[in-house]
């Protein structure tokens, strides 16, 4: 199958739209019904060989041993508990509002009783309508919805391998359901104090410096699929900093910088993997250097922390 298929927002931005939000009704649940993690970790949806899981939640609460499976391949939504008793039911044909109904109804037919804060979008647009009365969204399109979870999962390994290089403490290669991307960070040590004033989520997700590096499909403020870094908090100069290949860029963004590579413009180069990596590489070198980094104690050279090892590996040992 071809790396980075093509994958332009218009040709799929009414399915996205309601797969994001399909992905917020589930992401509310996990959120409710597992073990918070430092950064929000416990949040995110993993990959699988057919779509996205929740990963298993409840017990502590409660429930039952309990996962929500986004199934791309089938097309249905899978919840599962842990002795193996299932519900399921179609994605297509769903409205936002009639997918949250058999949801909820599914999960009571299994015993399971979460309770969702706010169950409405999380920093959409119509983040004020309850998903039970959004009959607005009720796009699926099963091969645009494919397409999305073969580039998340391709995605998905590009920044495992460049996890891999990194020995201090790093984030899971995850996907976002309020943002709807797939990221990978770089912590550093150093605490950062906020105003009171900043809101929950952000404080828990940046109370340490950071450096991430992710991929999104695209939306209003950037309306194509790219790959992207951010450092955080932004050091002075950043955006004065090289960034390969010559088709990444630095794009501001209301005072800070993101570090940009669409793309489509990966695509065209000659090797697309190694184009990324290199992307990723340059804004991790841009940011480290300029935030003061131990950029060679960091380095974990093919995923080796030990030197005895790592001098083995090198000699083809």
């Amino acid at each position: 199958m071809e790396l980075f298929p093509p994958m332009p927002l218009a040709e799929w931005r009414d399915t996205k739209e309601t797969l994001h939000r399909f992905a917020q009704v589930v992401g509310k649940i996990r959120l409710a019904a597992s073990v918070r993690r430092n950064h929000w970790w416990n949040v995110p949806f993993h990959l699988t060989g057919r779509g996205i899981t929740t990963r298993p939640m409840g017990q502590i609460d409660g429930n039952p041993i309990f996962t929500v499976d986004f199934d791309f391949v089938g097309h249905r939504l899978v919840i599962t508990r842990l002795d193996g008793v299932m519900v399921s039911f179609p994605l297509s044909g769903q409205s936002v509002a009639s997918f949250h109904q058999k949801v909820m109804a599914a999960l009571d037919t299994l015993g399971i009783k979460v309770d969702i804060n706010l169950p409405k979008p999380f920093d959409l647009p119509d983040a004020d309508r309850p998903f039970a009365e959004d009959t607005e969204h009720a796009a699926y399109d099963p091969e645009q919805a494919n397409r999305y979870w073969q580039v998340l999962s391709q995605v998905a390994l590009v920044l495992e391998e460049f996890a891999a290089r990194f020995s201090g403490k790093v984030s899971p290669v995850h996907h976002f359901w309020h943002t709807f991307d797939i990221a990978h960070t770089r912590f550093a040590e150093r605490q950062i104090d906020q105003p009171q004033q900043i809101d929950p989520v952000t404080r828990e997700a940046y109370s340490r410096e950071v450096i991430s590096f992710g991929f999104w499909f695209g939306d209003d403020t950037f309306a194509a699929p790219a790959f992207y870094s951010y450092t955080a908090p932004e050091p002075a100069r950043l955006a004065e900093e090289p960034l390969t290949p010559v088709s990444a860029q630095w794009v501001d963004r209301g005072g800070s910088h993101l570090a940009v590579l669409p793309y489509d413009a990966a695509r065209t180069e000659s090797d697309p993997r190694a184009a990324v990596l290199a992307f990723y590489e340059s804004a991790y070198q841009a940011g480290a250097g300029r935030a003061g980094w131990d950029i060679d104690r960091l380095a974990c050279p093919g995923g080796i922390t030990d030197p005895c090892l790592r001098t083995r590996a090198s000699a083809g040992g």
